[in-house]
């Protein structure tokens, strides 16, 4: 089969009912995720086939969807078969698959729609570069610090991240992998895309408590479950980037990636300025829950 520069590789995506070439797939330009941010998403992670933490993800899906006061657009049953027919036609055994949910079109104006129309369901999947992880995981990132200047809802999973990626393009521009934003008492909230963790000179996991100023990661969670199991000691409260650098260890975690260690912060080594012990047994924990 022939495709068109449209549709690099055949990817394929799902919008509102219909398989569509990627370049082909589309929204309404009233669309409320389109003009006003009006969305949420989820990301899952894809191995040898299969959803990592599926679960977990739809059901993180299902509570930003109510923290904003918005449907599920198709039941879960029928979601699941949505991501699996997606994951199919795109041939990813090893990838990420997005799902979108917007309020859908509607005429422009701030306030939520009445009567509330249908929500827009988007479905994409790609493939991982397996190669460019397993090589930070290797040879560990850097990252920075920044202020963060997000919404004060930053546990409702929303398409609005437009300062996550003006601090994740800093970051590469100063040479460094990640950001991790600074609260306006000098302690670290998360990354723009990761959640942030330090294991302390008593080799204890320290990681920020869930509030509304952090996305409840999926993989934070599951491997909080999988250090409680291996009975490491664990502490829930927020660290300044001056502990992580006396730290022990430093690592980030995604639904792309369990555990990624971190050797410098600010251009300043973690540790001994290599990936730790501790964190390659957590990558290792979580792969056997996986």
């Amino acid at each position: 089969m022939k495709w068109s520069s449209r549709n690099p590789a055949g990817r394929i995506a799902y919008v509102d009912g219909r398989y569509l070439a990627h370049g082909d797939a589309c929204v309404h330009v009233e669309d409320r995720g389109l003009q006003l941010g009006d969305s949420i998403y989820e990301v899952c992670r894809i191995t040898e086939g299969r959803f990592l933490d599926e679960e977990e993800h739809l059901d993180r899906l299902e509570r930003s969807l109510g923290e904003i006061e918005m449907a599920m657009p198709v039941g879960r049953a029928a979601l699941k078969f949505i991501m699996r027919e997606v994951t199919r036609r795109n041939a990813v055994t090893d990838g990420l698959l997005y799902l979108q949910v917007t309020r859908g079109a509607a005429h422009r104006d701030h306030p939520i729609p009445n009567p509330v129309g249908k929500p827009t369901l988007i479905v994409t999947a790609h493939r991982l570069d397996t190669a460019a992880i397993d090589r930070r995981r290797r040879e560990g990132v850097a990252v920075i610090t920044q202020p963060d200047q997000r919404w004060a809802r930053c546990d409702i999973k929303t398409t609005q991240l437009l300062a996550n990626l003006l601090a994740k393009t800093a970051a590469r521009r100063a040479g460094a992998y990640e950001v991790w934003f600074t609260d306006d008492t000098g302690f670290v909230t998360e990354g723009a895309s990761t959640t942030a963790w330090i294991v302390d000179r008593a080799g204890r996991l320290i990681t920020r408590n869930l509030t509304q100023a952090i996305l409840p990661g999926v993989t934070r969670r599951v491997l909080l479950q999988a250090a409680a199991e291996a009975k490491i000691p664990v502490l829930e409260r927020a660290f300044t980037p001056a502990e992580a650098v006396a730290a022990r260890e430093a690592f980030l975690t995604a639904a792309s990636a369990a555990a990624i260690p971190i050797v410098a912060v600010d251009g300043r080594p973690v540790g001994d300025g290599k990936p730790g012990p501790l964190t390659r047994r957590l990558a290792e924990l979580y792969a056997a829950k996986a």
